[in-house]
């Protein structure tokens, strides 16, 4: 249920906006292709509730397709982001402390390489999916064998 408060002589509803506006559709779209997630998005007191993205999408073929071009914007956004993490090798290694606390030498920190590695992964199974065309598997399918085909002509054979 939706609270009302009085300010300067004016009610206002408090809560989630709930109805559309052009203005959240593009601000939406655009924290979309800037590569936030819907769910982040909507977690925000200024935004409306997934469930109400997911209306509106049913229900409004303009921004429906806005969406769907930031989708691609943000599939294109994790591809570029991929070589970025893959070629960031800033945290693959940590510095290693005696018991003084003096640094001692360095080893590999193998949390921070398989956090990468997990990043890298995510990018890549989501731009496969969202443009699978251009990043999914490219399947070739082969086939062998005779196909034989019957022409019925309505005229019973051998006659």
């Amino acid at each position: 249920m939706r609270r009302k408060r009085l300010l300067e002589s004016k009610w206002l509803v408090m809560g989630r906006p709930s109805t559309f506006t052009e203005e959240l559709a593009l601000s939406i779209c655009e924290r979309i292709a800037e590569g936030q997630s819907l769910r982040s998005i909507c977690r925000l007191l200024d935004m409306p509730a997934q469930s109400t993205v997911f209306k509106w999408l049913t229900e409004n073929v303009k921004f429906s397709e806005q969406y769907a071009h930031a989708r691609v914007a943000q599939a294109e956004l994790m591809a570029d982001e991929l070589l970025d993490i893959a070629d960031d090798g800033s945290n693959d290694w940590m510095d290693r402390y005696d018991k003084e606390g003096n640094v001692s030498g360095r080893v590999v920190d193998q949390e921070a390489i398989n956090r990468s590695r997990l990043r890298v992964d995510t990018r890549k199974w989501i731009a496969s999916k969202l443009l699978p065309k251009k990043y999914g598997d490219k399947i070739d399918h082969e086939h062998s064998g005779n196909v034989n085909l019957t022409v019925l002509t309505g005229v019973p054979p051998n006659g």
